[in-house]
């Protein structure tokens, strides 16, 4: 028989330390009804983790690595909405309409996430109307967010979209000013809505300038104050 191996924290959602704060309103006769048919699944950089397309039939929520959310566009073109960081819950909104996914999830790197059954998230939300709340809070934050990106695609230069991108980078997924890329530069452009060579030379007109410093995977903002006003002027 197959094998599945789980993290040594991974035992039951009631132990769990890596719970999303939504948990944190369950009672304990509710954790038991969320590990009911709960798994986890490591990813490798590169390793889709849902599908656009596919059947939902779970909700998903990271508990190590990063992933890249986005829509499969035309001829091959892909849209990426948000970069998804631990504890993070995302699964719909097919799973509330046709029980279906209606966007991909890749792994950017090595991964973990827990994999949650619908039909239980459900009825949580049902009975618990702080947890729906909570949960409904979250998914209008992240439609927010949504919204001023297409603001950022559709009203902005590129050099505005760039520098929108690396400040998303550098204050919402990897915290600090010098970071290390582990997305790709395709992903950047992904991001911007670009092609990966006009991406590219605009990162690199940015280093010109002294806006950045680019080494490789190694990114440091250099001149924030140059870099947000670019993002507001677009």
């Amino acid at each position: 028989m197959t094998q599945f191996i789980t993290s040594d924290k991974c035992k039951t959602c009631y132990e769990c330390n890596k719970k999303s704060p939504f948990f944190n309103l369950l009672s304990d006769s509710e954790l038991v009804l969320i590990n009911s048919n709960r798994y986890e699944v490591t990813f490798k950089a590169g390793e889709n983790i849902i599908k656009q397309g596919t059947s939902a039939t779970h909700l998903i929520s990271l508990t190590r690595g990063l992933a890249k959310l986005y829509i499969e566009g035309f001829n091959n073109r892909n849209l990426i909405l948000e970069l998804i960081k631990p504890l993070k819950i995302f699964g719909g909104p097919g799973i509330f309409i046709d029980n279906r996914y209606h966007y991909s999830v890749t792994a950017v790197e090595p991964t973990s996430a827990c994999f949650i059954d619908s039909g239980n998230f459900k009825k949580l939300i049902r009975d618990n109307p702080d947890f729906m709340e909570k949960f409904l809070g979250s998914v209008s934050m992240d439609q927010t967010k949504i919204y001023e990106r297409f603001v950022s695609l559709t009203q902005k230069q590129m050099h505005g979209r760039i520098a929108d991108i690396l400040l998303y980078l550098c204050n919402d997924i990897y915290h600090k000013d010098k970071f290390e890329l582990t997305i790709s530069r395709q992903d950047i452009a992904d991001l911007s809505s670009m092609s990966k060579d006009s991406a590219i030379r605009i990162l690199k007109e940015m280093e010109h300038e002294g806006i950045i410093l680019a080494s490789g995977k190694n990114i440091e903002i250099k001149n924030k104050h140059l870099l947000n006003d670019i993002s507001l002027k677009g």
